[in-house]
């Protein structure tokens, strides 16, 4: 195993993983907030402080632990999720949509800010390839955690959107699952179902509608 390598590897995605998930978490916290809901306000989740987000074992440990074990071919990892009491939100069913749409948004802008940053220095001559696959790496993991949360299973905030979107039956039907969710989100992640069905579509669209935004400034740069 290429201890090195593994150590590269981590010091270019740290820091884009840790501004990842704390803007994702803390922008649900902010639009929760926002519609009514001071839940995670209260318990101080409404904040930029990555240490309010990150949990030790779904967030570090984890992660680590599948990265060595299978040398980088399979990786997941999970934040603590923001409380938000649904039914303090001014209207439940549908802000619950912009709670939970406003987490994977957060990462299509922090996408584009590190698509961006990528365009500007690559076009003012900076060379040094850490600060450039930084960026790179900070495109990835963006748009990696906001097509995976839009995935339409609760918990996932997908789940939750399409919980709000659909007719009070069927939205009751869907929203029973949520405590075994995590559990039949993973097996279907191992199966390669989500991979394949839904990952890699939705991130080729992804890369195609940065690519569509970040145009006016390639052409700048370029």
């Amino acid at each position: 195993m290429d201890f090195a390598n593994i150590i590269q590897t981590l010091a270019l995605y740290a820091l884009p993983v840790l501004f990842a998930i704390t803007v994702h978490e803390a922008a649900h916290g902010y639009a929760a907030r926002h519609f009514g809901d001071g839940t995670a306000a209260f318990l101080g989740r409404v904040t930029l402080n990555p240490a309010r987000h990150i949990d030790p074992i779904g967030t570090i440990a984890m992660p680590l632990f599948l990265y060595i074990a299978t040398g980088g071919a399979f990786v997941f990892g999970y934040a603590k999720p923001v409380p938000v009491n649904f039914g303090q939100l001014r209207h439940p069913k549908r802000d619950m949509v912009w709670v939970a749409l406003a987490g994977p948004a957060s990462n299509l802008a922090m996408a584009l800010a590190w698509g961006a940053l990528l365009i500007v220095l690559d076009g003012v001559g900076v060379t040094e390839p850490f600060f450039l696959k930084m960026c790179q790496a900070g495109v990835l993991v963006n748009v990696v955690i906001g097509v995976f949360n839009l995935f339409p299973l609760p918990p996932l905030d997908g789940g939750r959107i399409l919980v709000g979107l659909l007719p009070r039956g069927p939205a009751l039907a869907l929203s029973r699952i949520e405590p075994w969710g995590f559990f039949i989100v993973m097996a279907l992640v191992v199966a390669g179902v989500i991979s394949n069905l839904w990952m890699r579509p939705l991130m080729a669209l992804s890369f195609h509608l940065l690519d569509f935004i970040l145009a006016p400034l390639q052409a700048l740069f370029g």
